[in-house]
């Protein structure tokens, strides 16, 4: 397993501790104090879930499983793997800070950050694919299939 794909496997388990975290307040918060919960509050344990932690461990996996870019490549660059990395890290934790102040207060400014983050979230998910697309190829399987195996 090499680096890049720690990084991205590591990260999403640190957003998953830290969704996990956020949710048992969420519950401690609604059920023990009975206060309740925003939907800012929400949507960031949401999204530190989704985005943060099942996106990247998917993202992750794909870079380590998917068959070596072909010679031909022109897409895939590991660079922009790296890029990728620091974009949707970078803005999913921003994202999740700035929707956890929204929750509490009413800025203008952080609804506008929230919205440019997510931007950056959506961004380095297609820029990932779009470089991982020519590594998503059939590699001997379409020999066995052609010979009459179903797997």
């Amino acid at each position: 397993m090499f680096t890049t794909v720690r990084y991205f496997i590591k990260t999403s388990l640190v957003f998953l501790t830290l969704g996990i975290l956020t949710g048992l307040y969420m519950s401690f918060s609604k059920y023990i104090l009975q206060v309740g919960n925003s939907q800012e509050l929400i949507s960031a344990h949401t999204h530190l879930i989704l985005v943060g932690s099942v996106m990247m461990i998917i993202m992750g996996v794909a870079l380590w499983f998917f068959p070596r870019p072909s010679k031909d490549d022109k897409k895939y660059n590991p660079n922009l793997i790296l890029v990728t990395y620091w974009l949707i890290t970078i803005s999913t934790a921003l994202r999740f800070i700035f929707q956890v102040i929204g929750s509490y207060h009413f800025i203008s400014w952080v609804n506008t950050a929230i919205s440019i983050f997510s931007f950056f979230q959506v961004v380095a998910i297609i820029l990932f694919f779009y470089s991982m697309w020519g590594r998503i190829r059939a590699v001997g399987s379409q020999y066995r299939e052609a010979k009459g195996e179903k797997f």
